[in-house]
């Protein structure tokens, strides 16, 4: 395993390079290319934007350009970020806690609940509970995230849900965006505010994973292996967690792990709507503001991303399976 750990990590580097050169294109190919940060600034002249063209470099020749951001990469540099006026490391580590808060929480959520329907369903096939499952996750994998966040949005924390009956009154309303109110806020201020953009996220990481889990565990479930640990008088939760979770969620080990980097980009929309001060958020800021430094750098650590948890869920998946074998 180790060494097709090495060989695929050896071919994922041209790939990624290939990737960065695409990127690096169609960002330059942008109305005013690397200079569009300063095309607005009315304290510029012309002279002014030339000199600045010269000493950034970008009056040479396109691929020039590349090798030498290339070259800064690999030392360390991303880049300077005109919006933030910082270093595009500096601006990504400032905003990556509140993304990794959102994300992580979301992940786990979605996690523990899509692998308990998924199972649950698979263990009641054709009654309600499956019926119910089956539709969350057609419903979850069609919503579009940024209508649900915004209907979301509506219903608890434009309106709220105020109910009163037999004497008593219940109201409950959530922050509309945000990470914290604005006099602080406590912990319980603070998990207010992630409720709603980690149900939206969660949503479609529990449609999916409890789709694939059903999937998964019904076809392990009518293996002869099963049947035979039933034949034998093993306990049913035995023959379960020992036979059927072990085999049954082999497949959907590689679907979480290649669904996490997708998390990312539904980031994207979830912080922007919610007000969220993440990288996602930040990146939808500097597409407007034509920030290049930050939009390579975010394309660039999304596109790794993607390649290394593609690796991980090869790699997964042969662990937990002796039966795959790596050449």
């Amino acid at each position: 395993m180790l060494t097709y750990a090495i060989r695929r990590t050896l071919q994922a580097i041209p790939l990624l390079l290939l990737i960065s050169m695409i990127l690096f294109g169609i960002l330059h190919a942008m109305p005013g290319g690397g200079l569009a940060a300063y095309a607005g600034n009315p304290h510029l002249t012309a002279a002014d934007i030339e000199r600045l063209r010269h000493n950034l470099g970008l009056d040479r020749p396109l691929y020039v350009q590349y090798f030498n951001w290339l070259w800064r990469v690999l030392h360390g540099d991303w880049g300077w970020s005109t919006l933030n006026s910082t270093t595009v490391v500096e601006a990504f580590l400032e905003r990556l806690p509140a993304t990794l808060e959102l994300m992580i929480t979301s992940f786990i959520i979605s996690l523990i609940i899509g692998l308990t329907l998924g199972i649950l369903a698979a263990l009641r096939p054709y009654s309600t509970l499956d019926y119910f499952v089956t539709s969350f996750a057609f419903f979850g994998q069609s919503m579009p995230s940024f209508f649900f966040a915004l209907i979301l949005q509506l219903l608890f924390a434009v309106h709220g849900i105020h109910w009163q009956a037999f004497g008593y009154a219940f109201d409950f309303q959530l922050p509309s965006a945000g990470m914290v109110s604005t006099d602080g806020g406590d912990f319980i201020d603070r998990v207010r505010h992630l409720i709603l953009p980690v149900t939206v996220l969660a949503l479609l990481q529990v449609a999916t994973w409890s789709r694939f889990t059903r999937a998964s565990m019904q076809e392990v479930l009518h293996t002869d292996y099963m049947r035979t640990a039933a034949a034998k008088g093993l306990p049913f939760m035995t023959i379960l967690l020992k036979h059927g979770l072990k085999n049954g969620l082999m497949p959907v080990v590689t679907v979480v792990a290649l669904t996490i980097p997708y998390l990312v980009g539904g980031a994207l929309i979830t912080e922007q709507i919610f007000a969220w001060p993440g990288a996602g958020r930040l990146f939808i800021t500097a597409l407007g503001q034509q920030d290049f430094g930050l939009l390579m750098g975010y394309l660039v650590l999304i596109s790794i991303l993607v390649v290394l948890f593609n690796l991980l869920a090869d790699l997964a998946y042969g662990w937990l399976d002796p039966r795959v074998k790596y050449d």
